[in-house]
């Protein structure tokens, strides 16, 4: 059996706005526990995460890595997560079975446009966090502004650690305040030395202590208890506390330093061992099995249980990334999958570390690992013993907004290229293929731009197929503006034979939009009487929302509405469900054409950065684009312009920057739902 326990177990993700510093963070921390024996780097492509072609050509993390590396006693269960929201996807799936996460911020930007939606994305799973404001030594680098805009925007309770030691290019180290000792890295060192705090920083650093003591005593009794009884709290006191705050996610620990100088990491290992929980310390999994809700506790003699949260090709085999929840999983076992209802048989476990893996044995409760032999899973596929089938909530998937239009450019590769293509849904569930109906076309859809260049890269490379790509399109809603009542549809059909005979009215009207693109409807009955049975009533609504998949404008998906059957009429002999369905699709679909209806469009909040000279004219630009200027800052010499845009109007947006600003300009952008697109765009999109 293994020698570490569950309670020095920790499964951490890391989280970041693109170019924080997340990637370098984890070669550090593989680099410190010995997992490496050099420092990898982002910029000549020697990173261990990153080791994809594209990921070490681009300089950017495209997709979720896993490692497994040891600190203090401790096994670290590591995923280095994509910072560009093109492949949240990726960090949704990774959030999923992850117990805690470290939040990286550059000290200059604090919070940006992405670092906040990770941050909600962990919000939403209840992930516990701490925090590294990255890139101390950078010009403008300033911990407490940092801090301030992750209060500000994220509305944690933000619990400050440490004090820097010194500023900018001359940051060399910190003050660790729960223990009152500075820790200061000379260049090129790998480690701290570990001295008193110095002179010039001693006032101060007892004043942000007692702060800390102050925030901590506020929320959290026994800390409180301690220091009504002596003004002050002991180091082991305030540790205990921190530990309890950040599992509870009362409070964030915030620390600081810079990875590529490697100032800061080991400090970083140590509050990631002492405050973010094991697999013990976060509620037992839970599912379902016939309807009831089940719970599996993390421990290794419990029924199996595990997640798929990633698949990947490789030449070695198709690797299934899994969390395993509870139980034991052998080499050799057979496993259920509780989606598809298939045994399947393990042949290989292994622990990762991103393009490199080391055999087991078996992994249990609490391991984080990688499986060959497995066919049919897929990403968030239920694993479970057989004799214990369980069904676990798998991650959502979101829907696509950018599409394009594929061919193979040798008609003989078309069935080459229909294979590379089902093998990218397949290892990314948030690409889709599908055939246009019209055209005939091959359409391949996803979340952004940069998606769509990343898989057709990843066709041209690992297939060597030659491809035609069209013009990025969106993935345009329609809704309701005005809607109808006492609608009226009336479907008979008589063939010979059982004919199918419903009558319905309806009323449809606005609903609330779904501002993320989701499904936005809602169905109701007032029938009274009896006039329409309850399992006609279920039919219509089926029906109905067969009629959502497209909309009388441009046959675009419809949301944000809400539809009522008021009354309907029955026949003795030729009623049924088939009938009602067909009523419920049919009518549906006439009323909504007689609505009067609006054209929905995915909008972006940007984030463009360029120097103050350049300011005008990127303001222009984006007015141009339908863009609508939300706030503006300054930042060491440079502009940042916050705006809504259409994504429609983004499609080459950053090569037109680059060539406005000479080189100099950069942007981000994060989605933020629909709105209604104007009149032209409707027309045009329409026709």
């Amino acid at each position: 059996m293994r020698t570490n326990p569950l309670t020095t177990v920790r499964n951490l993700g890391i989280l970041a706005h693109v170019d924080a510093g997340k990637t370098t963070v984890t070669e550090r921390i593989l680099y410190l526990t010995g997992t490496t024996h050099k420092r990898g780097e982002v910029h000549d492509g020697t990173t261990v995460t990153d080791f994809d072609p594209q990921e070490r050509d681009r300089g950017i993390t495209i997709f979720a890595a896993a490692v497994s590396c040891a600190w203090a006693g401790h096994r670290i269960n590591l995923i280095d997560t994509p910072g560009h929201v093109d492949f949240a996807d990726e960090v949704e799936r990774s959030l999923r079975v992850l117990d805690g996460a470290v939040a990286v911020f550059d000290a200059v930007a604090g919070v940006e446009p992405q670092s906040e939606s990770v941050w909600r994305q962990a919000d939403r799973h209840g992930v516990p966090r701490i925090a590294f404001v990255n890139k101390m030594d950078r010009a403008g680098a300033d911990l407490d502004t940092a801090v301030a805009s992750i209060r500000e925007r994220l509305h944690p309770v933000p619990l400050v650690v440490q004090l820097p030691i010194g500023t900018e290019d001359g940051f060399t180290g910190v003050v660790d305040l729960p223990r009152m000792r500075a820790l200061v890295w000379a260049d090129g060192a790998d480690t701290a030395e570990e001295g008193p705090v110095p002179d010039a920083l001693r006032e101060e650093a007892a004043r942000r202590r007692r702060l800390l003591e102050e925030a901590v005593a506020e929320r959290h009794p026994a800390a409180l208890e301690e220091f009504c009884d002596r003004e002050t709290l002991t180091a082991a006191t305030l540790t205990d506390a921190l530990r309890d705050l950040t599992r509870t996610g009362d409070g964030v620990v915030v620390l600081c330093g810079s990875a590529y100088r490697n100032r800061g990491v080991e400090p970083l290992l140590d509050a990631a061992v002492a405050y973010l929980p094991s697999p013990l310390d976060v509620p037992a999994v839970r599912g379902t099995h016939d309807g009831t809700e089940q719970e599996r506790p993390a421990d290794p003699a419990a029924p199996m249980s595990a997640l798929a949260f990633k698949v990947n090709a490789t030449p070695t085999g198709r690797l299934t990334y899994l969390r395993v929840y509870s139980g034991t999983i052998e080499k050799g076992d057979t496993v259920w999958d509780a989606g598809t209802g298939r045994s399947e048989r393990v042949g290989r476990i292994l622990r990762v570390r991103a393009d490199r893996h080391d055999p087991l044995e078996r992994a249990v409760a609490g391991d984080i690992v990688a499986v060959i032999g497995l066919k049919s899973a897929r990403a968030g596929s239920t694993l479970c013993a057989p004799g214990a089938p369980l069904l676990l909530e798998p991650p959502g998937v979101p829907e696509p907004v950018v599409h394009v239009a594929v061919e193979a450019r040798r008609a003989t590769d078309t069935d080459r290229l229909a294979s590379a293509l089902a093998r990218l849904t397949e290892e990314d569930p948030s690409l889709a293929v599908r055939t246009d109906p019209e055209t005939g076309q091959t359409v391949l859809s996803g979340m952004g731009e940069l998606h769509l260049e990343v898989a057709m890269e990843r066709v041209r490379r690992e297939h060597g197929l030659e491809v035609s790509v069209g013009r990025p399109g969106v993935a345009y809603r329609e809704t309701v503006g005005e809607g109808v009542t006492g609608f009226v549809h009336r479907h008979v059909k008589q063939d010979g034979g059982a004919g199918q005979f419903a009558h319905i009215v309806l009323d449809v009207e606005p609903w609330e939009r779904d501002t993320e693109g989701g499904d936005g409807f809602v169905f109701r009955s007032a029938v009274v009487g009896g006039r329409v049975p309850q399992e006609y009533v279920r039919a219509v609504e089926a029906g109905c929302r067969d009629a959502l998949a497209e909309g009388p404008l441009g046959g675009h998906p419809v949301t944000g509405l809400r539809v009522t059957l008021t009354d309907g009429q029955t026949h003795v002999k030729d009623s049924s469900d088939t009938a009602f369905r067909t009523a419920g699709r049919f009518g549906l679909r006439d009323a909504l054409r007689a609505s009067e209806m609006v054209l929905l469009e995915p909008v972006v909040e940007v984030a463009v950065t360029v120097p103050e000279d350049g300011l005008g004219g990127v303001l222009g630009d984006l007015a141009a684009r339908r863009g609508r200027v939300t706030g503006s800052d300054t930042r060491g010499g440079s502009a940042v312009v916050t705006a809504t845009v259409p994504l429609a109007e983004l499609f080459g947006y950053a090569t037109r920057l680059r060539s406005r600003t000479q080189g100099r300009g950069t942007f981000t952008a994060r989605p933020t739902g629909y709105a209604p697109a104007p009149v032209v765009t409707a027309v045009t999109t329409t026709r």
